[in-house]
């Protein structure tokens, strides 16, 4: 989602919109939002809301260039594992930390889910806000839905976007990402829908600009998508030279001791009675993780994130 990845230099843009060779017979951009207009209406998007949305797009060529110049995931673990968990994004994870304890301890209550873990989330989604995006979440789905590539997905993004309108959100309220990931949170609208909150109360579920709402709507993210609370995300561990892969779960604890694999700290790492599997990311180095592992893979399903994420929110903690 979210979770990264969406500000190249200017330099690297396509100045123009141009359609690839396999699109040569894609309609004009005019004729594609027609047919949406009727797609939405019939999704029971109101009139005044698809004419304020929908009136002034066009297509942005920056999208479209960004878009096409995503590579195959190719970093090691180790390089991947430098870039999450920099000293000065742990140092500002740490100072969020305190700025906002209160405001956390709250948040925890409320969901269940640890402080620093939702930290965690916040730094690698946006790093604790400073880095959004500046794209217009309707003109980047459009492009992206116009385009074509995942056109389904993308239209179907709009209509929950379309559908955030119509519950009174101005359209230029909407910014994120060029992927139409919005805000802090970095969700994209349909995940706005189900797990943004207004817990401060104010009316406004504002995932952009008011603290309180940011963090909470996190911390529901993972609630609602499986965390349990207690039994933590996964620790480091050190693996018995004969050790099986085929062994790598799911186990409870005391199996995983008895194969001679164990945290080297239980109590900062499971729950008594939690099961977990075993996770490689590069030679020498594994983990065991938890089912809440699975969990933050909900926001982006790569391995690498969620043990950034894990490692991440243990370093905030202090």
């Amino acid at each position: 989602m979210i979770r990264r990845r969406f500000l190249l230099a200017a330099s690297l843009l396509a100045p123009a919109l141009r359609p690839c060779p396999a699109r040569a017979a894609q309609p004009g951009f005019a004729a594609f939002l027609a047919g949406f207009r009727q797609e939405a209406a019939r999704a029971g998007i109101g009139r005044r809301t698809l004419d304020r949305a929908l009136s002034a797009l066009a297509p942005d060529p920056r999208v479209i260039a960004l878009d096409r110049r995503q590579p195959e995931f190719t970093q090691t673990w180790a390089q991947y594992r430098a870039s999450r968990l920099s000293a000065a994004r742990v140092a500002a994870g740490r100072a969020a930390m305190a700025r906002h304890a209160a405001l956390l301890r709250d948040v925890e209550t409320a969901y269940g889910v640890p402080a620093p873990m939702v930290v965690a989330i916040w730094g690698m989604e946006s790093n604790y806000g400073a880095v959004m995006g500046d794209f217009p979440t309707l003109t980047a789905l459009a492009t992206l839905a116009w385009e074509g590539r995942r056109a389904a997905l993308f239209k179907r993004e709009m209509i929950a976007a379309l559908r955030i309108v119509d519950g009174g959100m101005a359209p230029g309220r909407l910014i994120g990402s060029y992927a139409g990931a919005m805000g802090q949170p970095q969700f994209m609208p349909s995940a706005y829908l189900r797990y943004a909150v207004d817990f401060d109360g104010d009316g406004v579920r504002d995932i952009w600009g008011d603290t309180a709402d940011v963090l909470a709507s996190i911390a529901h993210y993972l609630a609602a998508n499986g965390w349990i609370a207690g039994i933590g995300w996964g620790a480091a561990v050190t693996l018995p030279p004969d050790l099986d892969a085929a062994h790598a779960g799911p186990r409870g604890l005391s199996e995983w001791r008895a194969l001679g694999v164990a945290p080297a700290d239980d109590e900062a790492s499971f729950a008594a009675g939690a099961t977990a599997s075993l996770k490689f990311p590069a030679p020498g180095e594994a983990y065991l993780v938890s089912s809440n592992f699975e969990v933050i893979k909900r926001y982006n399903m790569s391995d690498y994130y969620a043990l950034a994420v894990g490692l991440l929110s243990e370093k905030v903690r202090g």
